[in-house]
């Protein structure tokens, strides 16, 4: 091999690690995972993989041999184990080809890879940590018991008992009139739904602490246009699919407790709003086990059948299914099942979000003469000497009503901006020239 002008042996960037297998994958050849020093996971192919750990280990050999010798040794070794030849120029090749642009390796001329930012399709936007990783295993490790077989069959069996009696024995009517009516219950009411999410996070890391890895910051974001709680469990893809499973399931197990604690502190006190705050935090529980939206039960879906990112085969199921194109490699390389299972999901998972986008859609000029009557009337009341708290409690309720029209409109252009770049992308793609004699 003809050593370039400024060829060094590439690297394994600083910070990342080499995790392993994606235990329980629902892939043909199971991807091997590598940890960046922002936390992201990368799938790699097995070789890939094996070429990453290759040059790790070798690392240190170009402080007795040249470049070229050491890059020689390096596709020797890879060679050996793959079970077929590699050259020092195919190493070189797939590290500045394959690996460098994902951000997993430096380049072979000694340049740093691109920070590598994920950007899925209706993910978290606008992150803010809050709570370090020191905090949240503390957290994790307080609360660590509650996944203790016995206690989870106890509080499970109490949160159905607790939603028994409440939807047979109490009126929920009558428990959201009373809050409806008087704008502390509503501002109490919203306080104990924000201390829910915030306990649904806690549930993720303690799963995580569970598990034996260490959770990730807790923080804030904006998913679509609506503020959000977020846990970072990235290293919960080191566990078997249970141990996932678990993780995505904590959350939910949390907001149980959490109704388990409301019931209780409602039948000392007998507080009315208590049992509007109970209904809160089941809505909040339904809508976390959706499986349309990145919402738990999505990440449920994901786990279940060993497949990180649902949403990239969306079009490649659809133009097999609707089109009739041929298979995508992508759809390829997943097992029989996990086909089968993603492709159910596709066909199903897109009508009902394409059916809640258009009921959302048609009452858009009800929410409209809803939120500007609620103005008016805010206005008025401001204008007639309403009270501080009257004034903010309507102004939360305007606020509510005004974020799924937001929120409408952030998916459509989400929906139509990956269309316009498909559709640009189709038209600056290269005429394929016909065959001699076509």
């Amino acid at each position: 091999m003809t050593a370039p002008a400024a060829l060094t042996l590439p690297s394994l960037v600083e910070g990342a690690e080499l995790v392993g297998e994606f235990k329980n994958s629902g892939y043909r050849e199971p991807p091997q995972l590598v940890c960046l020093p922002n936390r992201q996971l990368v799938r790699l192919p097995p070789l890939l993989f094996l070429v990453v750990r290759t040059l790790h280990e070798h690392r240190d050999l170009t402080a007795t041999q040249d470049t070229v010798t050491a890059l020689d040794t390096v596709a020797d070794a890879v060679s050996q184990e793959a079970g077929a030849r590699l050259s020092a120029e195919q190493i070189v090749y797939l590290v500045d080809r394959k690996l460098a642009p994902l951000g997993v390796t430096t380049y072979s001329d000694g340049s740093a890879p691109p920070i590598v930012k994920a950007d899925p399709f209706l993910g978290l936007k606008f992150k803010l940590a809050v709570f370090p990783e020191s905090v949240t295993w503390v957290l994790g490790g307080l609360f660590s018991w509650l996944f203790r077989p016995p206690v989870m069959v106890l509080m499970i069996a109490a949160f159905l008992v607790s939603e028994g009696w409440i939807l047979t024995s109490r009126s929920i009517a009558d428990a959201l009139s009373f809050a409806i009516l008087t704008p502390v219950s509503i501002l109490l009411v919203m306080a104990l739904g924000i201390a829910s999410c915030a306990f649904h996070e806690i549930g993720h890391a303690t799963a995580c602490r569970y598990g034996g890895v260490r959770p990730g910051v807790m923080g804030c974001g904006i998913y679509l246009v609506w503020p959000a709680f977020y846990t970072d469990i990235t290293e919960s893809y080191r566990l078997g699919r249970a141990g996932r499973l678990r993780t995505d399931l904590a959350g939910v197990y949390f907001n149980a407790i959490f109704v388990v604690a409301l019931t209780l502190l409602y039948l000392q006190t007998g507080f009315e709003p208590l049992l509007a705050a109970v209904l809160y935090v089941n809505l909040e529980m339904m809508q976390q086990l959706l499986p349309t939206l990145r919402f738990d039960g999505y990440y449920i879906m994901s786990d279940l059948i060993g497949i990180p990112d649902l949403f990239k085969y969306i079009g490649p199921i659809l133009r097999r299914t609707l089109l009739r194109r041929p298979a995508d490699v992508r759809l390829d390389d997943l097992k029989r099942w996990p086909q089968i299972f993603v492709t159910f999901w596709v066909l199903t998972v897109i009508p009902l979000l394409v059916f809640q986008l258009g009921l959302i859609i048609t009452q858009v000029p009800a929410l409209v003469a809803k939120d500007w009557g609620m103005m008016r009337r805010l206005a008025s009341a401001a204008s007639d000497g309403a009270g501080p708290l009257t004034l903010v409690t309507s102004g939360l309720q305007i606020v509510l009503l005004v974020l799924p029209l937001i929120g409408v409109a952030f998916i459509l252009y989400s929906v139509g901006r990956q269309l316009v770049r498909r559709a640009v992308r189709y038209v600056n793609a290269p005429v394929r020239e016909a065959a001699p004699g076509a």
